[in-house]
């Protein structure tokens, strides 16, 4: 099974009771809540991850926003990711 790798924006924000939640406009459902930035990235590929799985297994159409981000099979794909983080 050949593995590919989708890139997703997703929006980081601090709470204000301490720790970060990320979200995405790109995967409906992506909701990750960490007490570091770097948790909440780790927490949010992981529930990413699932959620995909769960589109594939169930031979649902990925959100159209993944679908152009997985492009043509066999070849690299090359684009960006942007993670908001708000200054203290």
């Amino acid at each position: 099974m050949a593995v590919s790798e989708i890139l997703i924006e997703i929006k980081i924000e601090p709470l204000e009771e301490g720790g970060y939640l990320a979200t995405s406009d790109e995967l409906q459902g992506l909701l990750a809540q960490g007490r570091t930035v770097a948790e909440t990235m780790e927490i949010a590929q992981d529930v990413a991850r699932k959620l995909i799985s769960s589109y594939i297994e169930h031979n649902d159409p990925l959100p159209e926003a993944l679908q152009a981000a997985l492009g043509t099979p066999g070849g690299p794909q090359v684009t960006r990711i942007a993670v908001g983080v708000e200054a203290a």
